[in-house]
């Protein structure tokens, strides 16, 4: 693995919040919990595997938006490919039991071709910068019905000499492609979350 994928992956490694930003502008953000847990190398052959999910804290619901996303180098190039789960329910709640995701295999994985980032790195402030293509929206189909994501998340220290103190902003919102309008997700900015706790690459 190349020193700047693992240092990605690294910095993804964790358990994020925005409790920060929730409390100062609680009419536009919720306060969310964010997991990012390293899978076993047996799901992906190459790079880093990661299975996803967050709660609303203030909620007290069970956590949601399980995904996968798979981290790969080729050449210069940084990729974050995006993958759906065919029983997102099986797996609720493996972020805090990650012995249960040894379970998991490619066969239970939803190829979701439109839904791959681009990540840039900068060696000035050593953060990353993951967007879609320019012009094009992630597609997930669910019960039939077609849903279209903008996604994308800044990642890196707070500042060069602080690398211990990692950064989270999540862009991820909900658009009607006919309008271009906001259907979920924040609309005066990214969720901005720090992380609380790091877990270990697999």
């Amino acid at each position: 693995m190349s020193p700047i994928l693992t240092r990605l992956a690294e910095y993804l490694a964790g358990e994020f919040d925005n409790k920060a930003q929730a409390l100062a502008e609680p009419a536009w953000y919720l306060h969310l919990r964010v997991w990012n847990r390293p899978l076993p190398r047996s799901v992906f052959a190459e790079g880093y595997g990661f299975f996803i999910e967050q709660i609303s804290v203030a909620s007290g619901a069970a956590p949601y938006r399980q995904r996968i996303l798979h981290l790969t180098q080729r050449d210069e190039t940084l990729w974050g490919q995006y993958y759906g789960l065919k029983d997102p329910l099986a797996f609720q709640g493996s972020s805090t039991a990650p012995e249960r995701l040894i379970d998991l295999t490619p066969q239970d994985l939803i190829p979701l071709p439109t839904c791959g980032l681009s990540v840039d790195f900068d060696p000035g402030t050593l953060k990353y910068s993951a967007r879609l293509p320019a012009g094009t929206l992630c597609c997930i189909t669910y019960q039939g019905q077609a849903s279209y994501i903008s996604l994308g998340f800044d990642l890196g220290p707070q500042s060069p000499t602080a690398d211990h103190s990692i950064a989270l902003s999540v862009y991820d919102r909900g658009v009607d492609p006919a309008t271009g309008k906001t259907t979920w997700g924040p609309q005066m900015g990214p969720f901005c979350l720090l992380k609380h706790q790091t877990y270990p690459l697999s």
